[in-house]
């Protein structure tokens, strides 16, 4: 007996070099490396340049060089780079400079904690160090995630130039007038010894001793005989205590108060009587008088413990939310009691060293050179024991801290220089309405910041940063000019700013031309006037940038931080923002929406590093979880999250293989002869690569995911691959139908893996490398554009209702899968009745070779009828032993196809 014939050489089965697995961890370091020896990213703009493609420009934030690449930096590099990969293949010269915020408390504080008592210019050369280790940290991850860029000359705030640069803009200010110095009340970190920026403080849940404190009238009606009483959480600051504000229009009682048969008058406001009794045990017993706050203004009460007065001012700002509605007014220690105090001609008094221990001027000589917060208790101790105390209570409160030290921050007045927003700030409220905010609520939250923001106070006394550009004489007073500062940032960017540090006073005058006795100020500026400035120090400064930026892109945070330093800077130095488009992410948050810090995720021993993710699963999983999210809101992030993406990933691989497998030995062929089913597909192509361009445009990654993710699964996966496979395989090599899928597939490939070369930047390029059909990466090619003669038309339409028609089949054929009459589907042989809506589809419905193909079935006969229903049975049909299809056999024992083909 001779065994059966086997025809699988005679199959055109598919055929590809490209792998199924990515075995990304391995693979992509070697395509990383072809892309930097070919200089990809230079040639990529090189191409752009020379079709003089209009100018797509998204300034980089600079990270701070203090760590390793953790997620939520990996999120906003990886956005920027999805960005400008999809304005690149747009068609726009998309120039990417990364750089590096270098300077700053973070690496000055572990430099000094790791050797104390370093000289200044030791200090800074071991900072540098620091940064430039951390630099070379990041930008081997951030290259290793496929971010192209110029990374062989980013943007550092420490080179020369920069700080030039810098100095360069605190110059115009100065032109300007708005850099003034005052004694002012600053945030201040004993910790670290200097003031902090808005953006360095960080909120912590804190407990406080709030007191009740008496404060006897010495003046008007009630002199001798009422006590003013106020409620703080601060009694360190009741030393420097110089006023006591009430509100204009609020209503005070004058009453008599009894606690244990002890009878006082005070002064409360009316809304808090209650909430004083509950807290302090005394009653109202009496009212005396009722009166509006603006009748105590001028009045003074003795202060409970130092032989001086109070001053009794109206303020605004005073509420009834808690206390007595009467504010103890310490103006060097708030920034409300600062602008009040200055209001009513309150001196500024701040009894307190760099280190938070009171100097001598706290007037109590036992207080001298202790701490402030631990003075709390013996301050409640005196006011015990000379009576001034009425109650006190544990407070529970959110209160800021030093994010470096993380010590609780004290207000301080101490001699400050800042830059006024008097004039700035309309300006820069007004080009806020002229950008672009994404999402829109971003608008409103740096509106609000800006508008209620106090002047800034741009000195910091710390050594790794750049020097403020100001002498003082040799009586003290202060030489500040935009001259000086031009000729300081010339020396700078000549010298570096370590000169500052390494020459004498004398040294420096003679190299500016100050005369002699002069002395240097020894503060820095703060370090987000150095990023803030990168509008001038990187845009204005590399000749193939420009100011304003098109897009700015930072997590939320940087409404208070670099969004704002570079909006209020680019004011002050050119009139106008330095951006177009300002777009906001999420931070990266656990499973719970808790934000993830390295600090924490280290003690639960949850990685956050980037480069454990990149070298676990590879960079493009990294990038396809960047191209799932919605980054408008809070981001999830955990080791569960990449296991499921991994699963797209596989599914989109898998398709590029497919359709690469099929594409084997392709050859283009002039109007080829399309099938309902190819021009579906085609057609179906068109909408997602208009959806896919749109959501690119919009910076909607998600919807380009989402989009591609469908296509490649529903339509392409389950049903056109699935149902050409037929055709793909068993017809002849050059048959009409298989040259149609053919060219079809070829459309679909190149657009699938141009579209998806932003997001799986390693993936797509190497399956454009397998294909082999032009020279170049995917990364050098155009977006596809919606092709206008596949605009979703009448193949839409009939497939659609195709596939309702299929459902009734499908539903038919497995109940007869059910009851075990048959096992497969081409087993079936479907009777069908249409609707007379759908009788244009009948001639269709009768083609045996569409009909098997589309519904993958042994046979249909479709008539006519009131409505949609269909039956199946097992086919008479026998099995062609080549297509595996039931099918009239001829002699051969083959179908007519399968003969002609394989004979």
């Amino acid at each position: 007996m001779s065994a059966a014939p086997n025809y699988k050489d005679t199959l055109t089965l598919p055929q590809t070099t490209f792998p199924m697995r990515g075995d990304l961890v391995q693979n992509e370091p070697g395509r990383l490396e072809r892309w930097e020896n070919e200089g990809l990213y230079q040639k990529i703009l090189g191409r752009r340049r020379a079709q003089n493609a209009p100018e797509f420009l998204l300034h980089d934030g600079p990270p701070f060089a203090n760590g390793d690449v953790h997620m939520g930096t990996a999120l906003n590099k990886l956005l920027k780079d999805l960005v400008v990969k999809s304005k690149t293949m747009a068609g726009f010269a998309a120039p990417f400079v990364p750089g590096w915020d270098c300077h700053g408390l973070p690496i000055e504080f572990k430099v000094v904690k790791e050797t104390a008592g370093l000289e200044p210019a030791e200090i800074r050369r071991r900072c540098t160090e620091f940064a430039l280790k951390y630099i070379d940290i990041q930008r081997g991850s951030f290259r290793r995630l496929g971010v192209f860029g110029d990374w062989k000359s980013p943007y550092l705030t420490m080179d020369p130039g920069y700080e030039a640069n810098i100095v360069r803009v605190f110059a115009k200010l100065v032109e300007n007038g708005s850099i003034y110095q005052a004694k002012k009340p600053v945030q201040w970190s004993y910790g670290a010894q200097t003031a902090l920026a808005e953006a360095e403080v960080e909120y912590q849940d804190k407990e406080s001793p709030a007191i009740f404190v008496k404060f006897p009238l010495v003046s008007g009606e009630f002199a001798g005989q009422a006590s003013m009483v106020i409620w703080t959480t601060t009694p360190w600051t009741l030393p420097a205590n110089l006023g006591i504000a009430l509100h204009p229009e609020f209503t005070y009682v004058v009453g008599k108060f009894i606690k244990d048969d002890v009878v006082e008058t005070f002064v409360i406001v009316r809304e808090l009587i209650g909430a004083f009794t509950e807290k302090t045990g005394f009653a109202l017993a009496e009212t005396i008088k009722e009166s509006k706050g603006r009748e105590f203004e001028g009045l003074e009460a003795g202060h409970p413990f130092l032989d001086r007065t109070s001053k009794l001012i109206l303020a605004n700002f005073v509420t009834t939310d808690t206390g007595t509605g009467a504010v103890h007014i310490a103006p060097g220690h708030g920034a409300d009691d600062y602008v009040a105090g200055q209001q009513n001609g309150l001196a500024v008094l701040s009894p307190v060293d760099n280190e938070g221990k009171f100097t001598e001027e706290v007037g109590v000589e036992e207080l001298v050179g202790a701490h402030v917060f631990k003075s709390n208790g013996r301050i409640i101790e005196i006011l015990t024991e000379s009576g001034h105390l009425l109650g006190q209570e544990v407070y529970k409160h959110s209160y800021p801290h030093c994010w470096r030290s993380k010590t609780p921050i004290i207000f301080r007045a101490v001699e400050q220089f800042f830059i006024s927003l008097e004039t700035l700030r309309g300006q820069a409220l007004t080009e806020i309405d002229k950008v672009e905010w994404l999402p829109s609520w971003g608008r409103n939250r740096i509106y609000g910041t800006v508008e209620s923001r106090p002047d800034w106070c741009i000195s910091r006394q710390r050594t790794w940063g750049v020097p403020l550009p100001v002498f003082f004489d040799e009586d003290g007073g202060t030489i500040l000019s935009a001259e000086l500062a031009n000729k300081v940032a010339d020396l700078f960017d000549k010298e570096g700013t370590n000169i500052w540090f390494e020459k004498s006073d004398a040294e420096l005058a003679g190299l500016l031309g100050l005369p002699a006795g002069v002395k240097k100020c020894r503060d820095t500026l703060d370090v987000w006037i150095d990023s803030g400035c990168s509008h001038a120090a990187v845009l204005d400064a590399h000749p193939e940038l420009h100011a304003p930026a098109d897009l700015y892109l930072e997590a939320t945070d940087q409404h208070r931080g670099w969004f704002q330093s570079s909006l209020m800077l680019s004011t002050g130095y050119r009139g106008a923002a330095p951006y177009k488009t300002v777009m906001t992410h999420g931070f990266v948050v656990d499973k719970d929406k808790k934000k993830i810090s390295k600090s924490d995720a280290a003690k639960a021993g949850k990685p956050t590093d980037a480069a454990h993710f990149y070298n676990q699963y590879g960079a493009d999983i990294v990038r396809l979880w960047v191209s799932s999210v919605d980054w408008q809101n809070e981001v999830p992030f955990g080791e569960d999250l990449f296991k499921q993406v991994a699963e797209p990933y596989r599914r989109l691989r898998n398709t590029l293989r497919i359709l690469l497998g099929n594409l084997d030995g392709f050859k283009p062929v002039e109007n080829p002869e399309y099938t309902l089913l190819d021009r579906w597909i085609l057609e179906r192509l068109h909408e997602v690569v208009a959806e896919c361009r749109k959501a690119y445009d919009a910076y909607e990654f998600r919807k380009v995911f989402n989009s591609l993710n469908q296509f490649c699964t529903a339509d392409l996966s389950a049903v056109y691959i699935d149902a050409t496979k037929d055709r793909m395989y068993c017809d002849a090599a050059d048959s009409p139908r298989r040259l149609a899928a053919q060219a079809a597939m070829h459309e679909i490939f190149t657009s699938i893996a141009k579209l998806l070369a932003p997001i799986l930047a390693f993936t797509a390029d190497e399956a454009w490398e397998h294909a082999g059909f032009t020279t170049g990466t995917v990364h050098e090619q155009d977006f596809p554009e919606p092709d206008a003669a596949f605009a979703p038309g009448d193949a839409t339409a009939r497939a659609n209702r195709l596939f309702e028609i299929k459902y009734a089949i499908q539903t038919a054929i497995e109940g007869r899968i059910q009851a075990k009459e048959f096992t497969r589907n081409n087993e079936a042989d479907v009777t069908l009745t249409i609707p007379a809506d759908d009788a244009a589809l009948l001639d269709l419905l009768n083609d045996r070779a569409f009909a098997t193909e589309f519904f993958i079935i042994a046979g249909l006969t479709a008539t006519v009828g009131d409505e949609l229903s269909a039956s199946a049975r097992k086919t008479d049909l026998s099995l062609c032993p080549r297509c595996r299809k039931h099918e009239p056999l001829l002699e051969s024992g083959l179908c007519e196809r399968c003969d002609e083909v394989a004979g």
